[in-house]
């Protein structure tokens, strides 16, 4: 277990890491807050919870809880770097949803909301699984600490 838990945290990318983290972090909690939060033109927990139901995403309030929550609140980690690669999995899991359920069957593009964007991001937010949050992540700090005190 305390293997895994190491795996997790450390890191061997280096400056492609944050160059990758912050914008796909930036994306993400945007578009969360406008789920949770009825932020930047969104519509809240109430009506994104009445959209996903309409597309059988049911309980649609619990969905929208539950996507909002992934892409804002992992979003945030992205771009700290606090947890990476968990927040790099949720968010993946969360696009593979939006990808499959709610994207596929309108074509490729964007302008029809097909998989384009979420294909994007289901791609970024795969990589930092694989890559880790780098040197200049909260992972990578809070791993120099551990080191340290497993020292003193």
């Amino acid at each position: 277990m305390k293997n895994l838990i190491n795996k997790t945290r450390v890191a061997n990318a280096g400056l492609e890491a944050v160059i990758l983290r912050v914008p796909i972090g930036l994306i993400l909690a945007a578009h969360g807050s406008q789920k949770l939060f009825a932020w930047f033109g969104g519509y809240g927990l109430e009506g994104t919870g009445q959209w996903m139901a309409s597309v059988g995403l049911t309980p649609g309030f619990v969905m929208a809880l539950l996507a909002g929550s992934s892409e804002f609140f992992g979003g945030v980690a992205l771009i700290l770097g606090l947890l990476t690669r968990p927040a790099a999995m949720i968010n993946a899991v969360t696009m593979l949803v939006a990808l499959f359920w709610v994207h596929w069957g309108h074509g490729f593009f964007l302008d029809t909301h097909g998989i384009e964007y979420a294909l994007a991001l289901l791609s970024a937010t795969t990589a930092l699984i694989v890559i880790g949050g780098g040197p200049y992540s909260l992972d990578a700090l809070i791993e120099t600490k551990l080191l340290e005190a497993k020292d003193e």
